[in-house]
């Protein structure tokens, strides 16, 4: 717990991941919590975090859209009932609660307070809680965030900064959205005297100087953007789900069923055919993933064969094999690693 500007106290938990920085806040008389920017991969942890506090999390709220990993929100509002809350100018379909500047979400006795902070996005908000401020990427700790990205704009930001976001106490804590040099927290007033990019006052200078840092761009740019506009899915979960879903064959029970010649065996190659004739499993038939859907009919007339997908990787066959699945092909699975590990095992191959 940490002690807040009322002598109040918050439940509040910090959650890294490499440099992303979500929070977890709660309200100790009435259990009702909520979570900050919240990262994909640390789904379970946010879970039993609350649960080890005691914490009904009412509300999941990211800062802005992020473009540098994937956001969590849609998936926890969906297991948590709570609604997503973003800035009103989100693109975020999923979004169920939108927020205008000043808005207030009440979180038990907390009062979490939506400051409008456009200029790394449009929809970039910071979130004031008691004597701190959760500040996305609008202010970071030395720094400030990007504003190249799409929606980004540097007048917008310097006008966030100087005009809203400075203006605030100087003693609120800062906690942003990123942070990769291993500091937990600053001030408003420290970075007013110690940011290098806050001693640009001036608009022409300021802009001058966010137009010219050339960054480079984030890994995972285009998905970030389209899963966490869009609630769409990651590549990742994707994946992950199919893997939930078939049963995979070790190498060597492949290679050793094989040689028994079975006739309820089929082996299928779902990769391009220059690949294919370039070296396959001994007996292999080819059919292309991408034709998957409307060939399989053609090629496979019984749905009881037990069918062994493989690609270069494991992870097209995957995909192939939940899809075998979901058209009746009940014993459909997949090659534990893939050609290149078979071909790295020293297995029989055929041109």
């Amino acid at each position: 717990m940490s002690k807040t500007a009322g002598a109040r106290l918050m439940i509040f938990e910090h959650i890294t991941t490499g440099g992303c920085q979500s929070y977890l806040v709660g309200c100790p008389d009435t259990l009702c919590g909520a979570l900050i920017d919240p990262e994909i991969s640390q789904i379970d942890r946010y879970r039993a975090l609350a649960t080890r506090d005691g914490l009904h999390i009412r509300y999941v709220s990211d800062t802005h859209t992020h473009a540098d990993h994937f956001s969590a929100a849609k998936q926890l509002s969906e297991i948590l009932q709570a609604p997503t809350v973003m800035h009103q100018a989100s693109a975020a379909p999923h979004a169920g609660l939108r927020l205008d500047d000043d808005d207030m979400l009440r979180v038990g006795n907390l009062r979490i307070r939506a400051v409008h902070t456009p200029g790394h996005t449009r929809d970039s908000m910071c979130l004031v809680v008691g004597d701190r401020v959760f500040t996305g990427d609008t202010l970071l700790i030395g720094g400030t965030g990007r504003t190249d990205l799409p929606t980004g704009d540097p007048d917008q930001l310097f006008d966030s900064l100087f005009g809203k976001l400075l203006t605030l106490d100087p003693g609120l804590l800062v906690f942003p959205a990123h942070e990769y040099k291993g500091r937990s927290h600053s001030t408003i007033g420290a970075e007013i005297a110690d940011n290098p990019r806050l001693q640009k006052r001036e608009r022409a200078d300021f802009t001058v100087m966010m137009r010219e840092l050339n960054l480079a761009a984030p890994t995972h740019l285009t998905e970030a953007l389209r899963t966490n506009m869009t609630g769409g899915k990651t590549v990742d979960q994707m994946l992950a789900e199919a893997a939930a879903e078939v049963p995979f064959i070790a190498l060597s029970e492949l290679d050793l069923r094989l040689r028994g010649r079975p006739n309820d065996l089929l082996v299928l190659d779902v990769r391009e055919e220059g690949a294919y004739r370039a070296g396959h499993i001994p007996g292999a038939r080819h059919l292309p993933r991408g034709q998957l859907e409307l060939r399989i009919n053609d090629e496979v007339s019984d749905p009881t064969l037990r069918i062994v997908t493989y690609c270069e990787f494991g992870k097209i066959s995957t995909l192939a094999a939940a899809t075998l699945r979901q058209l009746g092909f009940m014993r459909a699975g997949a090659l534990d690693g893939g050609m290149k590990a078979w071909r790295e095992d020293g297995r029989p191959i055929e041109v």
